[in-house]
Parts: C-alpha cells; sequence; structure tokens
C-alpha cells in the first residue's frame, strides 16, 4: 500500500512538472505588442456593470473617461445593478462633465430576484445599446492605463482578431491575504496568457477583455450559458472559440495591464473563487475540465498525505519533498510571470504560501461545486 500511495503522487508530480513546464515556456513565447502611431480606427463601447461601488468606481471611471483615443470613437457605458449606496449618483454626477458616459439602471428594466446571473443581464442591455462596434468589459474596481483603448485598437489593426484577452493584476495592499491573492492570481493570469498563445484551452477575465459586437450576436450572446452565475467572461470566450479558433487572441502589453485591489479578507477571497470554482462543470472546453480536474487531484492527494503518515510515517518525508519540489516547479514558471507584472519581489513569499494555496484549491473546488457563497449581499447556490 505504501508503495502504490508514493507511486500515486510521484505520477501526479510527474504530470504537473510537464504541466506547468509547457505553460512556462509558452508563456515565455507570447509576443509582446508593440504599439505605433497608427490612426484609430475602432470605435469602443466599453461595458462597466457595478454594484455598491460607491468607494471606487469615481476613480474606475476617471481612468477609463480620460483614455488617450479620441472621444468620438468609444463610450463608456455604466450598467447600475440594483445599487443601494449612491453608486448610480457618482456616475451622473460625472455626466455633466463627460457627455459620452452613459447610465442604465437595471432596476428599471428586471425585477431583483428574477435573475441567477445579473452581471450577464446587464452586459447583454448594454450591448443592445451600444453603438460601438467592438464590446470592452472591465469591472467597477478597476484602474485602466491611458493606453488601454489605443492598444486595443492597434492590436485589432494588426491581427484581426474576434476577442481579445488582455492581461490583469492585483495590486499588493501589503497584507499576508494580499500578497497571497496577488501570487495565485499572477499564476492563473500567466497561465491564461500561456494557454490563449498556444490555443491549449480558452481562459481570461472580464476585467480586461474586449470582442466585436457582431461575434457576440453570431454565437447568440450568453444564450446557454445565462443561467449560470458566474462566467461571463470563459464561457463567452469558449463559445466564440468554438467558431474562430483562430482569431481568439492574447494581447500582451505592460501598457494594457489592468489593476484591481484584492479582497480585504479571507471571507471575501473564498466568497470570491467559490464563485469562480461554481462554473467549472460548465465548462464546454474538455481541455480546461481536464486540467482543473488534474490540479484538484494533485492537490487533494498532498492535503491528504500528512494525514495518511499517520498510519505510514515514512510518509512526511516524502510529503516534504513532493512539496518542495512542486514549489520549485511552480517559481520557475513564477519567475517570467511575475517579471512581466513587476511583482517579482512578491516571489519571497512563494514558498511560503504553498500550504494555504494546497488548502484552498481543494476547499474552493469542493464548495465551488457543493456549496453556495456571497457575492455582493447576494447568495447564490
Amino acid at each position: 500500500m505504501l508503495v502504490i500511495i508514493i507511486c500515486f503522487v510521484s505520477l501526479l508530480l510527474l504530470i504537473h512538472a510537464i504541466l506547468i513546464e509547457s505553460y512556462r515556456q509558452w508563456f515565455l513565447k507570447v509576443k509582446p505588442f508593440e504599439d505605433n502611431n497608427d490612426s484609430p480606427k475602432a470605435c469602443f463601447s466599453v461595458i462597466i456593470p457595478a454594484r455598491n461601488e460607491e468607494n471606487k468606481i469615481e476613480a474606475c471611471l476617471l481612468t477609463v473617461l480620460q483614455q488617450q483615443y479620441p472621444t468620438h470613437l468609444f463610450e463608456v457605458i455604466v450598467v447600475d445593478d440594483f445599487s443601494t449606496d449612491s453608486t448610480p449618483d457618482i456616475v451622473r454626477k460625472l455626466q455633466n462633465k463627460f457627455h459620452y458616459l452613459k447610465l442604465i439602471q437595471l432596476e428599471k428594466l428586471v425585477y431583483e430576484k428574477q435573475l441567477n446571473s445579473y452581471k450577464k443581464k446587464a452586459i447583454e442591455i448594454a450591448i443592445q445599446q451600444a453603438t460601438g462596434n467592438w464590446i470592452v468589459t472591465t469591472d467597477a474596481d478597476c484602474i485602466i492605463t491611458e493606453k488601454w483603448l489605443s492598444n486595443f485598437d492597434l492590436f485589432i489593426q494588426k491581427n484581426d482578431p474576434v476577442f481579445i484577452a488582455a492581461p490583469v493584476k492585483y495590486i499588493d495592499t501589503k497584507s499576508f491575504v494580499s500578497r497571497f491573492q496577488c501570487l495565485d492570481f499572477m499564476s492563473l493570469q500567466g497561465i491564461t496568457a500561456a494557454s490563449v498563445q498556444k490555443g491549449f484551452h480558452s481562459m481570461c477575465n472580464g476585467a480586461n477583455l474586449a470582442y466585436k459586437k457582431e461575434t457576440f450576436a453570431e454565437v447568440g450572446g450568453f444564450k446557454g450559458i445565462d443561467n449560470i452565475a458566474s462566467g461571463d467572461d470563459m464561457l463567452l470566450m469558449h463559445k466564440i472559440y468554438l467558431q474562430y479558433p483562430q482569431r481568439v487572441k492574447y494581447l500582451h502589453s505592460q501598457s494594457s495591464i489592468v489593476s484591481t485591489e484584492p479582497m480585504a479578507t479571507w471571507e471575501a477571497f473564498l466568497n470570491q473563487r467559490i464563485r469562480w470554482a461554481s462554473k467549472a462543470d460548465k465548462f464546454q472546453d474538455k481541455r480546461i475540465l481536464i486540467v482543473l480536474a488534474f490540479i484538484y487531484l494533485f492537490n487533494l492527494s498532498l492535503l491528504l498525505l500528512p494525514f495518511i503518515a499517520l498510519f505510514y510515517p515514512i510518509l512526511f518525508l516524502y510529503w516534504i519533498g513532493f512539496l518542495l519540489a512542486k514549489t520549485i516547479i511552480e517559481l520557475r514558471f513564477m519567475m517570467p510571470v511575475s517579471t512581466f507584472y513587476n511583482q517579482r519581489k512578491l516571489l519571497w513569499w512563494f514558498p511560503i504560501m504553498q500550504p494555504f494555496h494546497i488548502i484552498y484549491t481543494v476547499s474552493a473546488g469542493w464548495l465551488g461545486k457543493f456549496g453556495k457563497y456571497s457575492w455582493k449581499g447576494r447568495i447564490v447556490k
């Protein structure tokens, strides 16, 4: 029995090493986007769903509204999702200065508690009223670079995509929970860039996306996935990928990075990740399902190993060896990724975070499938 356990976990470690090294090689091959002075052509509709974001939405909107991009070529649409604070009032105040800022209020169009995915409905309604031929999405708590839209435009001119995933990073607020999230999210973003570049599987983040309005209509929008609470980004991406596998692209540019703060508490963080994990079994992309199932199994084996070692004490030594090997394998991948995001100093925390990451991966994966979570004041099952 002991030999079987050691061989099984060793095999999982080997597969993990091959997978992570593959991601590393693919990430290194992602071509940095080089901008130039081409004349802007694309017309963008920037859609920002917002619910109770009075503390952050003004800073977010000012970075979006003051882009280095002709104002006649873009509009900003905020969709207020039944906010109970001053979020819509802040948007109205900014409308006095920026004529290309629009406000849509869901409470005037749908009944609350009528939906399972308010964010998808918000985006869908905004797209119906959008005048741009390209839809760009971000979140109401994000900070945008001044070249954000101009980079999208130049990338469109050079690559003829229909869907563009772009980078997002967390801002380190110096707390332990913040640094844990920064490292975890950075790894996800590195895998996103690598997997999209290689066409291995589809990943993205709704805080930094662009897609053609007509393509959204061609694939039926959110039809078929509109009953799923999460997935306005990756599930839509895969629908588009099925029709245009060669035209789903990744914009790899530091001046395109969208920044946001991590969750302030462990509870908020776990609720966020349970929400993300809740859509895992809804992916039509079987490749990512296989990867997620393997990652869960590998982390579960490392979580259970110390308990099994109570009966086979020698397993404690193997467990430490497996953890060290996992850490070294993943650090090789994280080095170039952290350099791109200018967060390499955080790697000192990476070995310390390993046990916490294993526990969180198993817990969030399980609760995402069988539990419920609270998000923006709503309980979702």
